[in-house]
């Protein structure tokens, strides 16, 4: 090497700490190089063994040659020779100015276009650009792709600290924004790890993008370390699931996992193999994936339509229902309600859709819902059900004529026969309808009815607060206060538990919107949501996570995700020490309790140690006060709440 061309990289601040006959790992640039220090001189080799890349500043020097860690092939220190053969590692100059050592490098090659990088360029020009993810050997390509595109502000990294909490923030990513987010992990166990939160998205109809590492293709079948067929085992859950190669269409294959996972609304998944990761393209031909994805403006069929207006028009005490389905198309959904002054109730996914305040709402049905809800359904003549999914959890009734309107065919009547299904986007469909209902209509009036059952409800939800049975504070209070003192346009991710079912029954929304794992129920879902949540709306809303300690517990490291990207989340977390919810159905069944209790930190300790504010209550006078001085912080924080668990 000429010194016109080479750069000085400083690796080492004290040359006397590297003694005589000992080496070590330093860095130039980005380069890995073993230093070693040999009868007085100090030398620069290749940190790589050419044999599997062993790192040779972990070696040692045996009998005047470096020996590798890994396998024991050995080196001359200052040379890089393998004695008795004919290969070796490269060497580096190297200079000492003072005490401080420096390395030569040769002026770094113009960084080529690699097959990781046209794919990621095309999902960002896709329009995806937020991924959560955990960077590993079997990515390092894929990873540093993202780097690059990270770099030039065009993509956002969430580096959290299981791959399970990434496929959950993917997924409530997606189920708020309609867009797929990323998540990203290695071969093998990094990917297995995704597997529960894919299966969440899949089945509450989300769109999402797997990334996957994979081991490189010539050692795949040979059961090499981390080896798990990847196509094989995500091919249950994934709706577009391929293997990139390096002759692939690579821009063609990211724009079809990116159209499937939106027209579909689940996951998509693609796998890289080591090698493709790296390997250089030439003169890459980029497409413009925007103009791939179709508009779903359809329109139902005619007859459907009538039917479907021709029933209403006849109803006298017609009930809207509303899933989560319907979130994208509220304003048109409020607009017919509001022409027929009808109640408006929703599933626990779909909750907070309309405002509770809203003088035609009636809370949510179902298991964890009111008995506004459960009462307009029973004495209803019509229901008028939209982008919901007819869980046995949410329990519509199927001895009500009823109308089903649903983008996906699939979805209609998919339990039980529905007197009038209705395949359509829900926009155009709910103002085609009322276009036509036209005069005519025979419904009657039920604002007054609606304010006198939301009366009694409040005279019942007023008893229940005072019940104290001093093991802690009850549920109706806790959400009573946190209806009081929430900020009315946040974002709450709810977990699986007890504190679901309350939340549900007692929180009176307003502009809030509700993220939970409703199908799958999956516990722990709450804290990496609000991960993916603040990710989707940045400053522009608070994000609320509302959990239990079992809940918190299941995925309690992303704390420091949280702190880490400064994101000011606030968790409420209600501690019985108990999986409350487990117990309570173990009596149902008449089984004894046992396997439920739980031994917890102190939640309110723990994140302040990590650099989170956090707060406990335990008297229920401290509540509310502690509830807003909660919201008012401006960073991450946590409030631990002692509740009674036998109160919900």
């Amino acid at each position: 090497m000429k010194d016109k061309k080479i750069s000085w990289w400083p690796v080492l601040e004290d040359k006397d700490f590297l003694v005589e006959g000992r080496v070590m790992t330093v860095t130039a640039d980005t380069k890995q190089i073993c230093l070693t220090h040999h009868e007085g001189k100090l030398c620069a080799l290749d940190n790589h063994c050419p044999h599997q890349g062993g790192p040779l500043g972990e070696g040692s020097i045996e009998k005047g040659l470096l020996r590798c860690p890994w396998h024991g092939w050995d080196y001359h220190p200052c040379s890089g020779k393998a004695p008795g053969f004919d290969d070796g590692v490269a060497t580096y100059p190297v200079k000492v100015e003072g005490k401080q050592v420096y390395v030569g490098l040769q002026e770094a090659i113009p960084h080529e276009t690699t097959i990781a990088d046209v794919m990621i360029q095309t999902m960002v020009q896709a329009g995806v650009n937020t991924v959560f993810g955990m960077v590993g050997h079997s990515n390092l390509g894929l990873a540093d792709a993202m780097r690059r595109q990270e770099t030039s502000g065009n993509l956002k990294y969430i580096g959290i600290r299981h791959e399970g909490a990434a496929a959950f923030a993917a997924s409530a990513y997606g189920k708020l924004t309609g867009r797929p987010a990323v998540c990203f992990a290695i071969a093998g166990p990094g990917s297995t790890n995704m597997f529960t939160g894919l299966w969440d998205a899949k089945v509450d109809r989300a769109p999402l993008l797997a990334l996957t590492g994979q081991i490189e293709t010539q050692v795949i079948g040979t059961g090499t370390f981390q080896e798990v067929d990847l196509l094989q085992a995500f091919q249950s859950v994934a709706n577009f699931n391929h293997r990139v190669h390096v002759d692939s269409k690579h821009p063609e294959l990211m724009i079809q996992a990116i159209r499937h996972a939106i027209l579909n609304r689940e996951p998509s998944h693609l796998t890289f193999p080591d090698e493709v990761q790296v390997t250089q393209v030439s003169d890459p031909d980029l497409a413009d994936p925007l103009q791939r994805i179709t508009k779903q403006t359809i329109s139902p069929p005619p007859e459907q339509l009538e039917l479907a207006v021709s029933l209403i028009r006849a109803a006298k005490r017609p009930v809207i229902v509303l899933g989560h389905g319907a979130l994208f198309h509220m304003e048109s959904v409020i607009a017919l309600a509001e022409s027929l002054l009808c109640p408006v109730i929703t599933t626990f996914k779909g909750k907070g859709l309309i405002s509770d305040k809203h003088e035609l709402a009636g809370g949510v049905l179902g298991r964890s819902g009111t008995p506004i809800a459960s009462h307009f359904m029973n004495e209803s003549d019509l229901l008028l059900v939209i982008g919901a999914s007819f869980s046995k959890h949410t329990g519509i009734t199927p001895k009500k004529p009823t109308i089903q309107i649903d983008f996906d065919p699939l979805a209609l009547s998919k339990f039980h026969e529905i007197d009038c299904p209705v395949w359509g986007e829900i926009s155009i469909t709910v103002a085609l309808i009322r276009e036509q209902l036209g005069s005519g209509i025979k419904a009657l009036d039920h604002r007054q009815e609606l304010a006198e059952r939301w009366k009694i409800w409040r005279q019942e939800k007023s008893r229940r607060r005072q019940e104290d049975l001093g093991q802690g504070i009850s549920s109706s209070l806790i959400f009573q206060c946190l209806s009081e003192t929430a900020p009315e346009n946040a974002v709450i991710c709810v977990d699986v538990g007890n504190n679901a079912y309350s939340l549900g029954r007692y929180f009176e929304s307003q502009s809030q919107s509700f993220l939970m794992s409703g199908y799958l129920g999956s516990i722990g879902f709450a804290l990496p949501a609000g991960l993916g949540a603040w990710a989707a709306v940045g400053d522009k809303r608070p994000v609320v996570v509302v959990t239990g300690d079992g809940g918190l517990c299941q995925y309690l490291a992303e704390l420091t995700t949280m702190v880490k990207y400064r994101m000011p989340i606030k968790v409420v977390v209600l501690n019985n020490n108990e999986l409350g919810k487990i117990s309570k159905e173990q009596r149902s069944g008449e089984f004894p309790v046992w396997g439920t209790d739980l031994v917890n930190p102190d939640f309110a300790v723990l994140a302040n140690s990590i650099g989170a504010m956090g707060f406990t209550v335990s008297e229920k006078s401290d509540l509310a006060s502690l509830l807003k001085q909660l919201f008012l912080q401006p960073g991450p924080a946590l409030l631990e709440i002692k509740s009674d668990v036998s109160l919900i």
